[in-house]
């Protein structure tokens, strides 16, 4: 791209009076060059079936490109008109709680005929009515997608088909693999094959999540196809992924592949939300920019990120900015509000866009026509930053499915509270508290080696072949941490028969036989100290060193003869093992010996809320961020080579101090 994308969702369907060119206006004092339209409307631009009518997508359009404004497309499937399900009812999903009924958007079957039949036909006019616009600069495919728990007999019979194709229609080979003998749930025929919503077999339940989730893979290609039909060679293609809802964005998506949905866009897309306020530390802004980044390893587009957002959300003076900043830091070549102005009715009435219901300027807009100032003036500087990570974090929707049938605290009380995404945050977490910035990869990438140190959360279900790859990527000169719950069972969660854990024992240099639930167990050894909780929390494997060196141990006067931390030497490479979770204090100490044996450096000696990242910009220049996420003045001293500061354009030398107001930003190209 040539310039930073700075921006928000635009409805002109919404608006309870007339607003374009008022709101043009506001806009381009604000500096805004982008608004995503289109997206939700279906039932305004086709009221009734085969009746179509584009006049607010038009007159937008007009207006916008009159005043210079780019837009960018979203195809309205994701929320169906009345008229649909009126005609044809089951269009709206089945899923475990049986059939839907309409109001909600993303409550379709998006397998069915009938919906994918007058989807299509809406794109296809659509397109027609708005590719040949200058203005256009990209289209965004859907919103948000996922499978939306859909299960109904036509979802079944193709998951059928799918399965006897898994084991080359070997029904012996699936009963054992997935342990189907067990309460009688063996399948004798493929004709008896039962309703997948009621089994109780994590084995067949996991490999129809899997399943499910390639729906949305072939669900947003056909989607990709049709729009490529249409799109000038000069027009992108995206899609906005979200993750994990915590109350904001938090962990790995678990109903969609990201990293396969994605192959069929020319640029990843997201939306990120996080908390705000005493709240904001940056880390949900971080996580998700550095997941979508590594989705192509190239730069990727923020669609959405919250303006107020709820009344919880509304941020401090000087948060806005520091968001924006925070997003370009991790690659993003945009930043896009939802949405310009507060919506008077329905769902979303009070998450709050720039604007609040009144239309009036307001703190939040005001702070954002200083980012629109600032991204014309050093926005060459910070467009297409490339990262060269060394680190990575390997994530697998099959392993977050996995524990979802198995939890990590799972007893006979409960599944508990720890999930797959915990762990993987409570590692991201500290790297980015360190100020280490990481890459994330999947059990398909095939790019290991460019990384010198990769983190494993909870790899619970893995082929033999994944894990293999792991052992030569140590053996080989890597250095990996793995974390307990690792190597545990196959691919179909299968749980691995040898001695635990399996084939990555000897590259860990340790066996266990049991685990438990620790209480009142602490820790002890040189990953210890006095300053940090040393408790062992959540759970516990007792592992048995064999050759490699005890980091930390149990101290409990019943499992003190177990290793809890440990570090092998492996072929040319180092595999660390963490058995049990510990507070964030150990685990950094832990990370810290991980990283120097590797060679990676932090980017500052200073920690959370003093936040440093990096990136190589258009120039061929260093450019690197100082954040600071607190209410305190921060200082800090520049480590890097001499720099400028892009906005005040002053001179910083290897060594000077700098000093970085409440919720502030610094920026240097060096």
């Amino acid at each position: 791209m040539k310039e930073l994308l700075f921006g928000t969702a635009y409805y002109d369907e919404y608006m309870p009076c007339e607003r374009l060119d008022k709101d043009v206006e506001m806009m381009k004092k604000a500096g805004i060059n982008v608004v995503r339209i289109a997206e939700s409307t279906w039932s305004t631009c086709e009221p009734q079936e085969g009746a179509f009518d584009f006049t607010h997508v038009e007159r937008v359009m007009d207006v916008m490109e009159q005043a210079g404004i780019s837009v960018i497309i979203g195809t309205p499937t994701y929320a169906v008109p009345t008229w649909m399900v009126k005609s044809y009812p089951d269009v709206i999903a089945t899923t475990v709680n049986g059939r839907g009924l309409y109001g909600a958007r993303q409550i379709m079957d998006i397998t069915h005929p009938v919906y994918r039949y007058y989807a299509e036909r809406v794109i296809r006019e659509l397109m027609k009515h708005t590719a040949h616009k200058k203005c256009v600069i990209g289209y965004q495919i859907d919103n948000e997608t996922k499978y939306y728990g859909t299960a109904g007999n036509n979802v079944q019979e193709r998951f059928v088909k799918y399965i006897r194709h898994k084991f080359h229609d070997d029904l012996d080979a699936m009963n054992t693999e997935f342990g189907l003998d067990y309460w009688s749930n063996r399948i004798n025929a493929w004709e008896d094959f039962p309703d997948v919503r009621g089994t109780v077999n994590g084995s067949l339940g996991a490999e129809f999540e899997k399943f499910q989730r390639t729906l949305v893979d072939e669900f947003l290609g056909w989607q990709a196809d049709i729009v490529n039909e249409y799109r000038r060679k000069d027009q992108f293609l995206t899609h906005n992924f979200d993750f994990e809802w915590r109350g904001y964005s938090f962990g790995v998506q678990p109903d969609v592949n990201h990293y396969q949905a994605s192959k069929c866009l020319t640029v990843a897309g997201a939306d990120i939300y996080h908390p705000s306020q005493d709240g904001l530390t940056g880390t949900e802004i971080a996580f998700g920019g550095d997941m979508t980044r590594s989705l192509k390893q190239d730069n990727y587009l923020v669609l959405e990120t919250e303006a107020q957002g709820f009344p919880g959300w509304t941020p401090y003076k000087g948060q806005l900015r520091l968001q924006a900043y925070s997003h370009i830091a991790s690659g993003a070549n945009s930043v896009m509000y939802w949405h310009w102005h507060s919506i008077h009715n329905s769902f979303e009435t009070y998450w709050k866009g720039l604007l609040s219901h009144d239309f009036e300027e307001n703190e939040t807009y005001r702070e954002a026509c200083v980012i629109g100032k600032e991204f014309r003036e050093i926005g060459s500087h910070l467009v297409n930053l490339k990262k060269k990570n060394k680190t990575a974090i390997l994530v697998s929707n099959e392993a977050l499915t996995a524990l979802k049938w198995f939890g990590i605290e799972a007893s006979a009380a409960g599944p508990g509270n720890t999930w797959y995404n915990d762990v993987v945050r409570w590692l991201y977490d500290a790297l980015y508290d360190m100020n280490v910035e990481c890459d994330f990869i999947w059990p398909e990438s095939d790019n290991l080696d460019q990384y010198q140190l990769i983190l494993v959360p909870a790899l619970y279900a893995a082929p033999d072949e994944l894990l293999k790859k792991l052992d030569r990527y140590v053996k080989n000169g890597g250095s990996m941490v793995a974390t307990f719950k690792t190597a545990f069972a196959n691919e179909n969660l299968k749980v691995n028969y040898d001695v635990q854990p399996h084939i990555l024992k000897d590259c860990l240099g340790v066996r266990y036989h049991q685990f438990t639930f620790p209480k009142n167990v602490g820790l002890a050894g040189r990953i210890t100290d006095h300053e940090h909780d040393t408790e062992a929390k959540v759970f516990m494997e007792l592992l048995i060193s064999e050759g490699a060196e005890v980091m930390a141990s149990y101290e409990h006067y019943n499992w003190g003869q177990y290793a809890a931390v440990t570090k092998n030497h492996y072929g040319n490479g180092t595999a660390y093992y963490i058995g049990c979770m510990t507070a964030q204090g150990v685990l950094e100490n832990l990370l810290t010996d991980a990283l120097k044996n590797a060679g990676i450096p932090s980017l500052s000696e200073k920690k959370s809320p003093l936040i440093v990242r990096q990136g190589i910009n258009d120039f061929g220049k260093n450019v690197y961020f100082y954040f600071n996420y607190s209410a305190e003045k921060q200082v800090v001293t520049h480590e890097f080579s001499d720099s400028t500061d892009l906005l005040t354009k002053e001179e910083v030398r290897t060594g000077d101090t700098i000093s970085i107001p409440a919720w502030g930003v610094k920026i240097l190209e060096g």
